[in-house]
């Protein structure tokens, strides 16, 4: 029985996936744009939040800002995943409702943060 292999830790954000064994599995340039948009609704929530709390940003002007969000990732996603998506409207679809779920729940939850500790 041959020994297992040692695991290793990629700290970089590039298209393998290490399991417990070190063997690497490539992932899709879909599921990398569908995972870092669930990500990106996330920041656009904390930004959002953050707005509101300095600048009394509204419900209405804090999705503006996680519609500008998804828009930069959408070029970004372009510039560099164009020549291997099977289509290009693919980038702009991919991802979509993660990100705006992500959004609104992070969104109330950071919302909820903010307002318990002003009371």
């Amino acid at each position: 029985m041959p020994p297992p292999k040692e695991a290793t830790l990629n700290l970089k954000l590039e298209n393998y996936c290490n399991y417990s064994l070190g063997e690497k599995i490539q992932m899709k340039p879909t599921s990398i744009i569908y995972w870092t948009r669930a990500l990106f609704g996330v920041v656009a929530a904390l930004i959002s939040t953050l707005l509101r709390y300095v600048a009394s940003i509204d419900l209405l002007r804090g999705m503006t800002i996680a519609i500008l969000i998804y828009i930069v990732t959408y070029y970004v996603y372009k510039a560099r995943y164009l020549t291997v998506v099977e289509k290009p409207s693919k980038i702009f679809t991919t991802g979509i409702g993660a990100y705006f779920l992500t959004w609104i729940v992070a969104w109330v939850f950071f919302y909820t943060i903010l307002i318990q500790r002003g009371s």
